[in-house]
């Protein structure tokens, strides 16, 4: 695989570029009908789709080097004022067999590790480094991203389920200025989507759900939640650098 190719994507790529694995054109497909759908709950995410401004990654089961070069790419995005409010999404190659959801959540967890291990650069000296810590928030490139799994093991939890492929969608936390969770913004835009959520999912909103800078609240238990209705306990499988 040549990785100097293999960087950040945009919509146009799946199309006109013909060194893509067949697996990420099926899964890309099957991730831009979901989130086109009309009920699709979150509408920040179908604009987003419909309007160009997401971009993508991929990893291979057997080298992720190319992630950390594309998801510092992306970041760099930033630097022009018009891509304020742009997402991340790196598909990842599906297993042979579909996983079980622990299996899913392992994988999760190691790639962020991967990454925080290959970032160059360090964390401010008041970035709480404990994920315990509720204002802990995963860094790469200097920048507090809020990172989201989605697997096909989600079963009741459907608007997890974006395909075949465990796909992570990374949101630098700067796009939330102005509907932050204790902003009357951030409240009512969230609200809406989550009652949209409740109903797609046919299940009520997972207890670890919060906002960031609740001092109740766990960060990290919000990237990668149950498929169910019961709050996550033990540890938090990432450790920094400065902690191992």
């Amino acid at each position: 695989m040549n990785t100097l190719e293999n960087k950040m994507l945009v919509k146009e790529d799946f199309n006109k570029r013909d060194d893509l694995p067949e697996w990420l054109l099926r899964e890309y497909e099957t991730f831009r009908k979901t989130v086109t759908n009309k009920t699709f709950p979150c509408y920040f995410g179908m604009a987003a789709e419909l309007g160009g401004e997401l971009r993508y990654a991929y990893i291979e089961r057997d080298d992720w080097s190319n992630l950390p070069k594309a998801l510092m790419e992306f970041l760099e995005l930033f630097e022009n004022p018009k891509h304020k409010r742009h997402g991340f999404f790196v598909f990842v190659e599906p297993f042979e067999e579909e996983g079980a959801l622990d299996d899913y959540r392992k994988e999760f967890w190691d790639i962020l590790q991967y990454l925080h291990e290959q970032d160059p650069v360090e964390w401010p000296e008041d970035a709480p480094k404990d994920p315990d810590h509720f204002l802990w928030d995963f860094r790469f490139g200097g920048e507090p991203i809020f990172v989201f799994g989605n697997a096909p093991a989600y079963k009741q939890r459907k608007t997890r389920d974006l395909g075949n492929s465990m796909v992570l969608g990374f949101q630098p936390r700067k796009i939330f200025k102005g509907l932050e969770g204790t902003e009357p913004g951030g409240i009512n835009s969230r609200e809406k989507v989550r009652e949209r959520v409740e109903k797609w999912d046919n299940l009520p909103k997972h207890p670890d759900i919060s906002h960031f800078g609740d001092p109740t609240h766990n960060e990290w238990k919000q990237f990668f939640i149950g498929d169910d209705t019961v709050p996550i306990e033990g540890k938090c499988p990432f450790r920094h650098k400065d902690m191992s």
